[in-house]
């Protein structure tokens, strides 16, 4: 991804037509698009490489699974035309492993989890965030995703990773900041709801850019 706009859309919605019109519309505005099991699901694996033609996608498919089942579904999204996929770190170092070993095969990124944005991650992810921030660094991952709702936690992750990049879910609907996100060194911000649901998709994305704009 080339850090232009530094915002990444998180496009969950269901229906393929729906889609295809907001991406259309915020294509000036994203650096990439990041779709998941909601849209997948609802309009086919085929619809990875449909977005792709409007912006660079990230399947966030949040792969946590054995090695071999890993790889399968990296390969699966690389193949559809994904340029990167999300992936949870938990699962272990030769999951992880698996998984950036297939992303290098395609010239593709790995994005590991490190901490999710919604309050719930508190529970059991962020006393491992750190940990997982590590493993992200050490298995050769490209990047890491860390909560925009919590910057403070980006920052100390922003420590542990170097030039990794950070991408930071949980502006807008989630309360996140997105010029907060940025300062705490985040790369890009990730919003969803705030965007897709707005009257006017194309106007929502602008804004968010400009706010990101004057934290330069």
């Amino acid at each position: 991804m080339s850090k232009n706009k530094n915002l990444i859309l998180a496009l969950d919605v269901t229906d393929r037509t729906r889609a295809v019109a907001i991406s259309k519309d915020v294509a000036d505005y994203v650096d990439a698009i990041k779709i998941g099991y909601p849209l997948v699901l609802g309009a086919g694996l085929g619809i990875i490489n449909t977005i792709s033609e409007f912006a660079p996608v990230i399947a966030d498919f949040k792969v946590a699974d054995i090695p071999n089942t890993a790889k399968l579904i990296c390969d699966l999204a690389f193949r559809a035309g994904a340029g990167a996929v999300i992936v949870h770190g938990f699962t272990g170092h030769d999951s992880l492993l698996e998984c950036v070993r297939v992303g290098r095969e395609y010239r593709g990124d790995i994005l590991v989890v490190t901490e999710m944005s919604h309050p719930g991650a508190l529970d059991f992810m962020a006393p491992e965030a750190l940990k997982l921030a590590r493993l992200a660094v050490e298995s050769g991952a490209c990047g890491v995703v860390a909560p925009a709702t919590r910057p403070e936690r980006v920052r100390e992750i922003r420590r542990i990773v170097g030039d990794l990049t950070i991408i930071s879910p949980g502006v807008g609907a989630q309360g996140g900041s997105a010029a907060e996100a940025i300062r705490a060194g985040a790369d890009y911000v990730i919003v969803g709801r705030s965007i897709y649901n707005a009257r006017n998709p194309r106007i929502e994305a602008e804004k968010i850019v400009r706010e990101i704009e004057m934290c330069r």
